[in-house]
């Protein structure tokens, strides 16, 4: 008997394992290991089609006044002579014609309700006055629509809480010191949303804002070839390949691997403790602690 090509593979309702010499059922959190540890040949999540979404529910505006503009050169787009439906396949944010639809990729970057087929596509913000989960809540927000909404969206949000002290005593230019730095706290969000599970999870990114850090978390621990102790050196793998790739064109990250760097240099040269990371299969969190 060979291994599936496409685990888990249920038989009379369980999904089996070997576990050493034995057989054993497999927890959920097996089966969603062997969800994404699924054979090289297999589609990515990100590239799945979505049949019960149509092309209508994409925002072909946003599509060819966004998107296209800044994944393809002036002059490839005066040349191109494809309809919109072949562009979309092109750039796999749909499956070829004369049947597209939708793909998980297509909706999450240009749907025009993309929760109503990935429903954990949305960032939950809170600001709380305190340092505890209990503590009164200042303001929060579900950041939700198109990955270009919610990216934009999240920039101002994170600007707007940012506090800066002046310094007017120690030269004789006035110095301002934010509590964070916006540079890494956009890495890290972004970085949340390129590598985070979308797939059997419908739990969002959460960005806590407390009065002495901020918590960052996403669905899904460390993917592939990244673990503990190579995290944040240079080594990378994607969950999301294709997710990672657009957001690379729309210019959300300059170059794989750099992001958890770029985000401890901005962190250390305004004076705040380095980013403290924690992993489990289900989820990664990396706490900020503010300036002192």
């Amino acid at each position: 008997m060979e291994p599936s090509d496409a685990p888990p593979v249920r038989f009379d309702g369980r999904t089996y394992i070997r576990v050493g010499p034995r057989r054993a059922t497999a927890t959920h959190e097996e089966e969603r290991r062997l969800n994404e540890k699924r054979r090289a040949r297999d589609l990515p999540f990100d590239l799945c089609p979505l049949v019960s979404a149509s092309i209508d529910d994409l925002n072909l505006d946003i599509f060819q006044r966004e998107y296209l503009t800044s994944a393809l050169a002036p002059e490839v787009l005066e040349e191109n002579q494809r309809s919109p439906h072949q562009q979309l396949a092109s750039v796999r944010f749909a499956t070829p014609p004369p049947e597209s639809c939708p793909t998980v990729l297509g909706i999450l970057i240009i749907g025009k309700d993309a929760r109503q087929f990935v429903p954990g596509h949305y960032i939950q913000f809170l600001r709380i006055d305190g340092t505890e989960l209990g503590n009164p809540i200042k303001d929060q927000k579900e950041i939700s629509g198109s990955l270009l909404d919610i990216l934009r969206i999240l920039d101002e949000t994170l600007q707007v809480n940012i506090s800066i002290a002046s310094d007017i005593t120690s030269q004789s230019l006035e110095l301002q010191h934010p509590d964070y730095p916006i540079e890494a706290l956009r890495q890290l969000v972004r970085n949340a949303v390129m590598h985070r599970s979308y797939e059997q999870t419908n739990a969002p990114v959460k960005v806590y804002w407390f009065s002495d850090r901020i918590e960052i978390s996403n669905p899904g621990g460390l993917f592939g070839q990244v673990n503990p102790e190579n995290f944040g050196h240079g080594v990378t793998d994607y969950r999301n390949p294709h997710l990672a790739g657009v957001m690379k064109d729309l210019g959300y990250v300059q170059r794989f691997g750099y992001g958890i760097p770029t985000a401890k240099c901005a962190l250390e040269k305004n004076g705040n403790p380095p980013p403290e990371f924690s992993f489990n299969d289900t989820h990664t969190l990396v706490v900020v602690r503010r300036q002192p």
